[in-house]
């Protein structure tokens, strides 16, 4: 059963438990870790559906639901141990779940491309009622793992701009993803509203608090901006690792184009973080002419030179030879002391 307006649906970002897979001893336990966590969304998934309505169209999931994040493994054991593949068993998996109650299914997961051998990306994910995957968007601000960025000109030569930043068309919308930490990053997620995006699918993992918090002032700031929802799923604690399993846990929330939260959940699994989506609204909002309507008032090319001439973190460092995790915060601190001798900062 479907909805009949297409325009109207609700949304759900689903809170749940990150089991990590950190102490697998290899490939094959880490795989089996995952098919646990996936058979636990299953039923998860189909119990909030029914509570919440058979016109709940897209449920977002939380940041590296299936592994958690990397501690102590270098890029190619993490690589080996915990990322899937692009056309891997683990999307299928869901995509069976997305194709079995007609949903548009987000999350993010560690991935790895054959274009970019001994290398892994963060990469947010939609699945679409038929299983089939319509939006691959990977992170590209990211303080201890590779990004497009950082193979700059050949992902550009893979993959063009607009695989850089990509925007799904679909039945309910169209649907751009932001992962975690770069809600905090404006210009990300402008270029997917450049692009027609309506709502943003945020999968995260992070500190949630009582207080306003710089990501939550973000999510609301984003959506405002932009004129478009928020759908932010966080993790309900990190198990199986050494940090405290709740220093992650709780705040899911959905926030309209006017910057109101809809629905906000506390910590521990939930599924009551679910909220309408009406792209009706928004888009009669998006073409009234007048003061509130900052999408159309915008004048880029004010911008652009500036953005042009500035030089901060370097493109292409990870194109040639093995990397150690030791790269990342060697490059941020050269660029820390050029700006800073350049007196920018």
């Amino acid at each position: 059963m479907t909805t009949t307006n297409p325009e109207s649906f609700r949304a759900l970002a689903l809170q749940v438990t990150c089991h990590a897979v950190n102490q697998a001893s290899d490939r094959h336990e880490a795989r089996s870790l995952m098919q646990n966590t996936i058979n636990r969304l299953a039923q998860q998934i189909a119990a909030s559906i029914a509570f919440i309505g058979f016109d709940c169209r897209l449920i977002v999931l939380p940041e590296y639901f299936l592994t958690g994040f990397p501690m102590g493994d270098n890029l190619g054991g993490w690589a080996e141990k915990a990322c899937i593949e692009m056309a891997g068993a683990e999307y299928e998996a869901l995509g069976k779940i997305a194709q079995k109650h007609k949903i548009f299914l987000a999350g993010n997961a560690y991935e790895v491309d054959p274009n970019f051998p001994g290398l892994y990306f963060q990469t947010c994910f939609i699945l679409d009622p038929s299983g089939s995957i319509v939006l691959r968007y990977r992170r590209l601000n990211s303080l201890f793992a590779p990004t497009p960025h950082d193979v700059w000109d050949k992902y550009l030569d893979c993959y063009g701009l607009e695989g850089v930043f990509p925007v799904a068309k679909t039945a309910i919308g169209n649907l751009a993803a932001l992962a975690s930490e770069e809600i905090l990053y404006p210009e990300v997620a402008r270029c997917l509203a450049m692009r027609g995006a309506e709502i943003f699918v945020h999968s995260t993992s992070e500190v949630y608090n009582k207080n306003l918090t710089p990501k939550d002032a973000a999510k609301i700031t984003r959506a405002v901006e932009n004129m478009a929802y928020v759908v932010s799923a966080n993790t309900a604690g990190i198990a199986n690792i050494a940090i405290p399993i709740a220093s992650a846990d709780g705040g899911s929330k959905i926030i309209d184009h006017r910057g109101i939260v809809l629905a906000e959940t506390g910590a521990g699994e939930s599924m009551a973080a679910f909220a309408e989506i009406d792209l009706a609204v928004l888009r009669r909002d998006r073409r009234r002419p007048g003061l509130h309507n900052l999408l159309a008032r915008q004048r880029f090319e004010l911008y652009a030179e500036s953005y042009h001439q500035s030089h901060f973190y370097p493109a292409n460092t990870m194109l040639e030879g093995e990397i150690d995790r030791k790269h990342f915060l060697q490059t941020q601190q050269a660029t820390i002391d050029r700006l800073a001798q350049l007196g920018i900062i």
